[in-house]
């Protein structure tokens, strides 16, 4: 959330810029929302040198400090969404507003001026008394308005640029740290990019009589089974997708959500993609892009993760037993996406239960920070195949710890 200081929050115009963030237009786009905010407010206040691309991309989309602004292009594109999304709302839902807000071409810094002469004599001829007299007196009234605020602009910027100039380490201090959680899903926290794929195995029968894997072929001609069912899936799937849900509701982000039977390539090599639940039950992953140092064993009901390329301290196998069934383990992967700029992220379990605690790990900030440091100590977020082992309880995932990462 956004911080404004006390000047902002009492300057005439920052009234305009809450009624635009809080409009139709800008309900569905929380970034867009954000990205006005910020640098309205660093107007507001006098404070131009902090609307650059690369202040944006750390206080608005929680890019690393040292992040490569010509590689990353999220605030140029922003930008031009929320240019947009401000004439369409001037031109629309605020078209009766005095003062319209704009950002100029090549700029990210937003100006504040007073509607064109003829917007303004168009609004004034359709008055409901028709009383153009009376516009003319209004209109002269908010002259003395706009100058006194136009003043008072003035005199903020002015205190704002010798604040800087005084106490510049203030500013070099405040600037916010990423959290590790910000720092690892950001990509998926764009608006609208991420596609989230959870396990949807094809079976054979029915409830009444008993269900059954169907054959591997069955996946590529659904014609051939007389009588699948595809809409089942497992209690740790269940558990993930309200994991996620809850991550990207606290960071004000949405995913779309699909079974696997009905994703397509198109769509999917469009998104940032997060795939949950083992290659048995999920069939998009065959298709695509997988992971390479790790692999669950064949068949279902696995019981096995392969290390094909094991490390020092890394066991060649992790497997789990059966009776008593104490203990899991889940691959969990940051791989590259099928088009550049884009990332799919891998959680998949022996069991349904494994699935569910990989996802808690990578959710959940205190193991979150464990993997990211085991991915890369300096600070970057690396593709990477990892292995965690879970410790069961009564059918649920009590404790996780990593047993062996591979950063690529």
């Amino acid at each position: 959330m956004l911080e404004h200081g006390k000047d902002t929050l009492q300057h005439p115009h920052w009234a305009l810029v809450e009624r635009v963030a809080a409009s139709q237009h800008f309900q569905s786009s929380a970034r867009l929302k954000d990205f006005l905010l910020y640098v309205a407010s660093c107007s507001l206040r006098g404070a131009p040198e902090e609307v650059t691309e690369h202040f944006i991309g750390i206080r608005v989309f929680h890019r690393s400090p040292g992040y490569n602004s010509a590689e990353d292009s999220i605030v140029r594109t922003h930008a031009r969404l929320l240019r947009q999304k401000l004439a369409d709302y001037f031109h629309n839902e605020g078209s009766w507003e005095e003062t319209v807000i704009e950002i100029p071409k090549g700029h990210y810094l937003p100006v504040f001026r007073p509607r064109l002469p003829a917007a303004a004599s168009q609004s004034a001829s359709t008055t409901p008394d028709g009383d153009s007299d009376t516009a003319q007196r209004k209109e002269t009234r908010r002259r003395p308005q706009f100058l006194i605020a136009a003043a008072l602009l003035f005199c903020v910027a002015g205190v704002g640029w010798w604040s800087t100039r005084k106490w510049p380490s203030v500013r070099a201090h405040s600037e916010p740290v990423p959290s590790v959680v910000d720092k690892f899903w950001e990509p998926f926290f764009a608006e609208s990019s991420s596609l989230v794929i959870y396990s949807n195995a094809l079976f054979l029968g029915d409830s009444t009589n008993g269900l059954r894997y169907a054959p591997n072929a069955t996946y590529t001609n659904l014609a051939v089974a007389e009588n699948y069912v595809d809409t089942y899936t497992g209690i740790g799937e269940l558990n993930s997708v309200y994991e996620l849900t809850r991550l990207f509701d606290d960071h004000h982000a949405s995913f779309t959500l699909k079974r696997s039977l009905l994703v397509t390539w198109d769509e999917a090599k469009q998104r940032n993609l997060i795939f949950i639940g083992s290659v048995a039950e999920n069939p998009a992953l065959r298709v695509m892009p997988n992971t390479m140092d790790f692999a669950l064993t064949a068949g279902h009901g696995f019981s096995g993760i392969v290390n094909h390329t094991p490390r020092a301290g890394e066991l060649p196998l992790y497997s789990r037993s059966e009776h008593p069934l104490t203990k899991d383990y889940a691959i969990v992967a940051l791989l590259p996406g099928l088009l550049p700029g884009r990332r799919t992220l891998v959680f998949s379990g022996l069991m349904t239960l494994g699935t569910q605690a990989a996802v808690e790990f990578a959710c959940h900030p205190e193991s979150l920070e464990q993997l990211l440091h085991a991915a890369d100590p300096n600070g970057t977020v690396r593709p990477f195949e990892a292995v965690i082992e879970t410790t069961l309880g009564g059918e649920v995932p009590l404790k996780s710890k990593l047993v062996a990462m591979h950063v690529h």
